[in-house]
């Protein structure tokens, strides 16, 4: 029998063996477990508690250890655990090496928590020594208590800026599966719960602490997780874990790509700092991985972490070249990140397709990314449409139709996001940025712009749309050309073409009918209806012949009325005998146009089917030029020159009907170059000057250049020399003098391609009036580069343009401005003049009178003025009878 003295009997246990132990458990251990809980003594708790769990433990059966052992000994362990940490940081915040005393009790403490460490290791050791397998409910207390222990731990180390030695083995011993998720029963859910989210806290903790450690933490709670998941799914905290997942994945990748900047940064790539970035580049990958596999196990309760998925995917794209965020790094990092890291991290995407929440976070129609994500965003989109062929129709019909219902979360179709998401890469569109080409044939292609890397994919991926989706993608289609982008509305049109040339001959041609009634169906002009136009002309050269003259018969070239489609159409894309048919049709009736105008009262309000009538001549000379006969050529010039006759460069400056008029007369005569009237030349000279004189709009000036540049072509007889050359130079110098870069940059290749051909050699120098207009011609010439910007210069400039745009498309889509920008002005409501109106009307013609009755005081009226008059006087007369 034992003695009853405390002291004497933990005394006599000293000499206890194993046997001895075994036999006297029943009475000694309620002794012993009495001392412990009425101990208040550091010294003598310890002591107690290691004789328990040495010389006891391992002789308590194993249905016993939770009522008789553990729920008796942890939580006054606990306790004690949590007086030491208290006292440690109580008297760690005054310690000094000058403090010997308080230098001799921190150690004291420290010793005391070693021995209650080492004691509750042993416990999990002794549990993860058992051969049979352990039941959650024979252990509960033990998990909990340790993981307690091991959090707070850590808490206590990364406050005060230490990282535990050897903590590593620690928390493996103590993740050993016999311990921490031994034998799992239904009724255990709840406790193995509440192990897995204490370890996740553990992870958040220990983060910045030790990769490995970090890593080991991590790859526990996956690898329990996915192993009862049957049992865990219902109750796990999903979006806890998915939200820590991101988080870790995304420091480790910031931090290969501070590795990586610093060895670019010092142009050396030691040792030390290359293994890190290999151990750093490998952890990314392990959690890659964890999301992987965590993702297609839970998926459908990850309904709440779309949103962090998506974030997580653009963040890590948005600080990887070629994104104009990214670091500098060396080819040979981010070649290793990629093939590393990023290719573990591709299969989320395929596991996430079918998932509607992340389909409706992707596309949806709120989303708000910042600049720097938009790429990113670009970049997702294009993935997503190389992998949706590999899909099921009806995964595929959910991307690809947008949202159909008020009831829906409301989204864009997968197309219509494609072309949002291009058009807002201005930046990376102007820089421009470039992606690795496709392979062939083994060899991969030199890099390519965004914008051909996304026309390809896109391109393929129309070829693999199952004609069911044919409706989304023709809306979005359209929608793209009709935008405000000039640059989305040409890959619109790309993509479009290719469709055409892809699809049946009758897609094409039903393609063609609908663009054509668009086209006759806009109100007025607007830019819509030039970008329908070039849309229709390049469609055109893809049908086939017999709808081609299909086409002439639904849209007869002989009737007026459809010649504001035929002025978009290249006859070249036409067989030859139709081309010379629908020429001839086109040039009678457009002359048809022009003669009656001219007979008429040339009119402003009458022009704008003359100009028309113009571009469609246009046209035709371009295109088809050479099956007009000489008399028809002939017709056609007479026409020009008549209509120039009438230009007045005062007016034209006024009136935009006479400045597209003039646009559209100046290459009709560089079409005729050879074959102008040398009065003809110079009427046109001089108007020219004068017009320049009065600062017209830039899309006149560009006219004029086109002519001056093929001036150079042209003899000039000796009798116009001296009213030509010197209106000539002064064009020259002017232009290119040009504030504007888009004209100064016309105006040099011009003058140019006029310095390369004429045979009036002594022009060109009048043309450079200065010496700096001299050396940027000189400099064009070379083809030498001024002020060139460095790649993070122009980097740098192009993302402060964009953030620019940014701010002001935002601010029209707030003010309301958004769709209004796109539409054609109303048209104003019609009101009865007042009386006011009829006075004011009166009172201008009265004073015009009496201006002409002081001029003919002063001096001989020119011989037209009779005749003017008289036609007033016939238009007093028929407003007289109009108003009786």
């Amino acid at each position: 029998m034992s003695p009853a003295d405390p002291e004497l009997l933990l005394r006599e246990l000293g000499g206890w063996d194993g046997a001895l132990c075994r036999r006297e458990l029943p009475c000694v251990l309620p002794r012993l477990l009495s001392m412990y809980q009425n101990s208040d003594d550091w010294t003598e708790h310890i002591r107690v508690l290691r004789i328990l769990t040495e010389m006891f433990l391992p002789h308590i059966n194993l249905s016993e250890l939770e009522q008789t052992f553990f729920s008796k000994v942890l939580p006054k362990a606990i306790q004690l655990f949590d007086d030491l940490l208290y006292e440690l940081s109580s008297q760690a915040k005054g310690l000094t090496s000058q403090n010997i005393e308080l230098c001799k009790a921190v150690r004291n403490v420290l010793q005391t928590m070693v021995q209650l460490l080492e004691t509750l290791t042993g416990c999990v050791r002794h549990i993860c020594t058992l051969q049979e397998p352990v039941p959650l409910e024979n252990i509960r207390t033990l998990p909990s208590s340790i993981l307690y222990v091991i959090k707070n731990t850590f808490m206590h180390c990364k406050t005060v800026g230490l990282i535990p030695q050897n903590a590593e083995h620690f928390l493996l011993d103590v993740e050993h599966p016999q311990f921490l998720l031994p034998s799992v029963g239904v009724k255990d859910v709840q406790h193995l719960i509440i192990v897995i989210h204490t370890v996740l806290e553990i992870c958040s903790v220990i983060s910045n602490m030790d990769h490995a450690l970090h890593a080991n933490t991590w790859k526990f709670i996956i690898k329990q997780s996915l192993k009862h998941h049957s049992l865990l799914q219902s109750h796990l905290k999903h979006k806890d874990i998915l939200s820590g997942l991101c988080k870790d994945t995304l420091f480790s990748f910031h931090s290969c790509l501070q590795l990586a900047e610093q060895m670019k940064l010092s142009g050396t790539q030691e040792t030390t700092d290359y293994k890190l970035f290999q151990r750093t580049v490998k952890l990314c990958r392990f959690f890659a991985n964890s999301l992987v596999h965590y993702i297609k196990e839970f998926i459908p309760f990850l309904s709440d972490s779309c949103c962090r998925l998506h974030q997580l995917y653009l963040q890590i794209y948005s600080k990887f070249p070629p994104s104009l965020y990214a670091p500098v790094i060396s080819e040979a990092h981010q070649d290793e990140i990629a093939r590393v890291f990023l290719v573990a991290l591709d299969p989320l995407i395929h596991q996430l397709l079918p998932f509607r929440p992340f389909l409706e976070q992707v596309l949806s129609e709120k989303l708000d990314l910042s600049p720097e994500l938009h790429l990113p965003q670009c970049h997702l989109l294009v993935t997503i449409m190389d992998k949706l062929p590999s899909q099921s129709e009806a995964v595929q019909a959910l991307w690809t139709t947008g949202s159909q219902f008020s009831a829906e979360v409301p989204r864009l179709s997968l197309f219509s996001a494609l072309f949002l998401g291009f058009q807002q890469c201005s930046g990376e569109l102007s820089l421009p940025v470039c992606l690795p080409g496709v392979m062939d044939n083994g060899q991969a292609e030199v890099p390519v712009s965004l914008y051909h890397h996304f026309c390809v994919h896109l391109c393929a991926f129309i070829a693999s749309t199952p004609p069911s989706h044919f409706p989304q993608l023709e809306h979005a289609l359209l929608d793209a050309v009709l935008g405000s982008s000039m640059i989305t509305s040409l890959l619109a049109m790309d993509s479009w073409c290719f469709l055409a040339r892809y699809g049946t001959a009758e897609l094409c041609a039903h393609h063609v009918f609908v663009i054509a009634h668009l086209i006759k169906s806009c109100p007025g002009e607007c830019y819509q209806l030039s970008v329908l136009g070039v849309l229709l002309r390049r469609m055109l050269f893809l049908m086939a012949p017999d709808h081609q003259v299909e086409f002439t018969q639904k849209f007869p070239p002989k009737e007026a009325e459809n010649l504001l489609l035929w002025q978009h159409i290249s006859l070249k894309a036409l067989t030859p005998d139709l081309r010379k048919q629908v020429a001839h049709q086109l040039c009678a009736v457009g002359l048809t146009q022009c003669r009656q105008w001219l007979s008429g009262r040339c009119t402003l309000g009458e022009l704008p089917p003359v100009n028309v009538a113009l571009s469609v001549l246009l046209s035709v000379c371009n295109s088809a030029g050479d099956t007009l006969e000489a008399g028809l050529q002939a017709a056609v010039l007479g026409a020009t020159s008549q209509l120039w006759a009438l230009l007045k460069g005062k007016q034209v400056s006024s009136q935009p009907c006479l400045q597209q008029t003039l646009c559209l007369l100046l290459p009709l005569l560089e079409f005729f170059i050879q074959t102008l009237d040398p009065q003809l030349i110079t009427q046109v000279f001089a108007m020219q000057a004068s017009l320049l004189e009065l600062d017209p709009p830039d899309h006149v000036r560009l006219a004029a250049l086109d002519l001056l540049s093929s001036m150079g072509k042209l003899f000039m007889p000796q009798e116009i020399q001296g009213q030509v050359i010197p209106k000539l130079s002064y064009l020259f110098a002017s232009l290119l003098a040009d504030k504007t870069w888009l004209i100064y940059q016309h105006a040099l290749e011009a003058f140019t391609q006029f310095a390369e051909t004429t045979k009036h050699e002594d022009v060109v120098p009048q043309c450079l009036n200065s010496e700096e207009t001299k050396n940027k011609v000189v400099c064009f010439l070379a083809k030498a580069r001024q002020g060139e910007e460095t790649a993070e210069a122009r980097a740098e400039r192009v993302k402060q343009e964009k953030a620019v745009c940014s701010a002001h498309l935002l601010k029209m889509k707030m003010d309301g401005e958004w769709g209004s920008a796109l539409e054609p002005l109303a048209k104003r409501a019609c009101h009865s003049p007042c009386e006011e109106q009829y006075k004011s009307a009166i009172d201008t013609a009265e004073r015009a009178l009496e201006a002409v009755k002081l001029l003919l005081q002063k001096g001989p009226s020119p011989a037209w003025l009779a005749v003017k008059l008289e036609a007033l006087q016939t238009a007093v007369a028929i407003l007289r009878n109009t108003v009786q």
